[in-house]
């Protein structure tokens, strides 16, 4: 199953995912970090790779961004320690112990968003740790390594000082627990065809961030005492899409949320003039589709969002899947969390935003908000944006 998202409001970036990967096991191969003892420490040399770039890496909100999230590390090692100084982040890796190690034994490779590290030993290059996915951008030209006694020390300077990073390098762990500072207890809405897929992915959210997992099939189902097919044959979709549009309006109040939507024809979300509610959190439209690279899945998504008649053409993101396998869900929910990652980075403001528009009344407003008072019932001309 290959997986592509696109974070749609803030340029289109691409996911793709291997499907003959194991997530877990990709990862697994960091473990908990030693400590450093405490005796003194001499540097061999302090080596810098701003020769290599004219200029540094600076935030586009426009510029699109792909990796290869099950496969994102590739480590001989699992004796590493990683910390998050504020404007820049450091990581030791432990050479092998017994051998005399100079400068010119080692290779660092740093770009935006990748990096490479490697030792010559015994006339081979051997890949300490090589990831295209670091958890974010940082500016290779201020990147800095030194050898400390029997570690290689890497000092990277990050383009976004203010985001704490948990690891290393961008994976369903460090997303988790990093995404937290950024939706700043903002819900998360699953919409799409499928219903089955929504509530998968929507779980793997809720537990991956300590969320609440609310399923409006299962509130609706609890509150009429029947089942959603039952109720389309004795009241129609359009009877099931209203009920839906009540139930996403009392939720949408709530906080620390991840809403599985209904899919389908009668679900409120694949019409249009039923956002209000939906808009109160970060949408996430997870899609099925036929292409097979991402350039094409690129432009597919970027078509969807032309198509204003579709309800789904007003998520946040857009999470397309080449078919689908319930046990991949968890790869379709680190895609939407790495696509939602470069929605918020590109405009901090969007939690806050978020807020208030609740906080307002959810007039459907969204995303140019009307001053308190405003009427949607007796709007008669534009007025200006209220923030």
């Amino acid at each position: 199953m290959a997986v592509f998202a696109s974070s749609t409001a803030s340029g289109l970036a691409t996911i793709f995912n291997s499907p003959s990967l194991n997530p877990i096991n990709a990862q697994a191969t960091f473990s908990t970090p030693n400590r450093i003892r405490s005796s003194p420490r001499v540097f061999r040399g302090l080596h810098s790779l701003r020769r290599r770039f004219s200029q540094n890496v600076t935030v586009d909100r426009f510029n699109s961004f792909s990796c290869n999230c099950l496969s994102a590390v590739s480590t001989s090692t699992i004796d590493y320690e990683f910390t998050d100084g504020g404007k820049e982040v450091e990581l030791r890796l432990r050479l092998k112990t017994g051998e005399t190690l100079s400068p010119k034994d080692i290779s660092v490779d740093a770009d935006g968003t990748s990096l490479a590290v490697k030792e010559k030993r015994n006339g081979l290059l051997i890949t300490l740790l090589e990831t295209n996915q670091l958890f974010e951008k940082i500016m290779p030209s201020e990147t800095i390594w030194y050898i400390d006694e029997d570690q290689l020390v890497v000092n990277m300077k990050k383009v976004d000082g203010e985001l704490k990073w948990p690891d290393i390098v961008e994976s369903w762990e460090s997303l988790t627990a990093g995404m937290l500072q950024l939706l700043k207890g903002a819900s998360i809405y699953i919409v799409g065809d499928s219903t089955e897929i929504n509530q998968k992915v929507s779980r793997e959210l809720a537990v991956g961030l300590g969320y609440s997992p609310l399923d409006s099939k299962e509130l609706l189902e609890s509150f009429s005492k029947q089942t959603i097919d039952s109720w389309i044959l004795a009241e129609g979709p359009d009877s099931v899409a209203e009920a839906e549009s009540s139930v996403l309006e009392s939720l949408s109040s709530h906080v620390r949320t991840v809403v599985s939507t209904l899919g389908g024809k009668h679900g409120a979300a694949g019409r249009a003039d039923q956002w209000r509610h939906l808009y109160s959190g970060f949408t996430v439209w997870v899609s099925q589709t036929e292409a097979t690279d991402e350039e094409s899945a690129q432009e597919e998504a970027r078509r969807n969002k032309q198509e204003r008649e579709i309800g789904y053409s007003n998520a946040d993101v857009v999470v397309k899947l080449q078919g689908w396998d319930p046990t991949h869900a968890k790869s379709v929910a680190q895609a939407s969390l790495s696509a939602l990652k470069q929605l918020i980075i590109s405009d901090k403001g969007l939690p806050g935003k978020k807020s208030l528009y609740i906080r307002l009344g959810c007039r459907g407003d969204w995303p140019n908000i009307k001053p308190p008072g405003w009427d949607p019932s007796s709007d008669t001309g534009a007025h200006p944006q209220f923030t």
